[in-house]
């Protein structure tokens, strides 16, 4: 039996040293060693002379010290056990999530209700948690992570209204998709082939040059027939909005749309502002003029001082004022159809995205940077 150098000697051995060395001081005449008994023993168990003496003197002061637990010399250490890692993942993870502030101490605080026994030292933390992949660093600050409570109540509504038209409802209603988008005259690919000791040698005019707007409907069956718009836009800067009006909208809309739809359709647009212009008996929206709301409301018997200033006129009006009313569902409700409007920042509820990408990247891959062009391009697009 050996102990190795530099190690605790365990309890067990100890023991063995002890009774050995009292064998050796029963037995020593047989031995017919010059040697004391306490190097006989330390040479049987080879473990060194002045542990042996220590053993015998802990033994001597109180048997019991035999069984205490060896103390570890040097500097004691500190490291976090591996099997925190975990742990302290999942942990760090939830609090970025929520946008807690989390640093060394809330860590260490966490271990600690976790292990009262350890003691868990914060420059060791530090090191541990770089080693484990962790950064202390700049948070990035995401606004999707949290959407606004407005944004989620529409979505909400906006899918149990298709959810009881596909499923709930006996009678599914067509729906149909419209929306505008617009397409520059020098609208191309960037990516080519060429070789590399000529260079890239194709040559593209600078600037977008003119523009064409595009407004057009589908349905499960294609493209609603008869529905496609095209005009060229007055300016060459912003996106198709800026060219839109309430006049032009309202004139497609009834002209060259519901004719063209299956009847008792559901009319699905986004959240234009020329696709939510008011109907005439509407209430305003607190967007509306600060002389239009005082009208509706002294045209509703609401009491409102005559220094009111807007804030406090909006103020009631959301109290009294019931959900507007807009021109554009009057005037589906006449044809027998109905309108829904996908939430805000939703593009990805809107399919005819999709088929814009697709004339779009029709065009761009035969573009030659001609108006001519561009008009029959987007055609073979469609």
């Amino acid at each position: 039996m050996s102990s190795a150098k530099g190690r605790p000697i365990a309890s067990e051995v100890k023991k063995v040293a002890v009774n050995v060395k009292d064998y050796f001081d029963r037995n020593k005449l047989e031995f017919r060693s010059k040697d004391s008994s306490v190097q006989m023993t330390a040479d049987a168990l080879g473990i060194g002379l002045a542990s042996v003496n220590r053993i015998l003197a802990d033994f001597a002061k109180d048997p019991q010290l035999l069984d205490k637990p060896p103390q570890l010399r040097g500097r004691p250490t500190h490291a976090v056990d591996a099997s925190y890692e975990s742990v302290v993942r999942s942990y760090v993870r939830a609090a970025n999530k929520q946008g807690s502030y989390i640093t060394l101490e809330t860590i260490r605080d966490f271990l600690q209700e976790r292990s009262p026994d350890i003691e868990f030292h914060i420059a060791t933390l530090a090191r541990t948690l770089d080693r484990w992949g962790f950064t202390f660093g700049k948070g990035t600050r995401s606004q999707h992570l949290k959407e606004k409570d407005h944004v989620v109540a529409a979505r909400q509504r906006y899918l149990r209204r298709k959810i009881a038209n596909r499923i709930v409802s006996k009678v599914r209603r067509p729906e149909v998709y419209l929306d505008e988008s617009y397409v520059n005259k020098n609208h191309s690919n960037d990516l080519i082939w060429y070789f590399d000791e000529d260079g890239p040698w194709v040559q593209k005019p600078t600037g977008k040059g003119e523009r064409l707007i595009i407004v057009n409907a589908i349905s499960a069956e294609g493209w609603v027939p008869n529905a496609k718009l095209v005009f060229k836009a007055t300016k060459k800067t912003g996106d198709y909005h800026g060219q839109m009006n309430w006049g032009i909208f309202r004139k497609w809309f009834a002209e060259m749309l519901l004719p063209n739809i299956p009847q008792n359709s559901l009319i699905i647009m986004d959240n234009a502002s020329y696709h939510n212009v008011l109907a005439a008996c509407s209430a305003p929206l607190p967007t509306s003029k600060k002389s239009d709301i005082r009208a509706w409301l002294e045209a509703n018997k609401a009491p409102c001082s005559e220094d009111s200033v807007k804030a406090e006129l909006i103020e009631l009006l959301r109290k009294l004022a019931p959900e507007p009313t807009y021109a554009l569902d009057e005037l589906a409700r006449e044809k027998g159809h109905e309108i829904l409007r996908t939430p805000p920042y939703h593009p990805e509820l809107q399919p005819i995205e999709m088929c814009w990408g697709v004339v779009k990247n029709h065009v761009a891959r035969n573009s030659n940077f001609t108006m001519t062009n561009l008009i029959n391009q987007l055609d073979d697009g469609f």
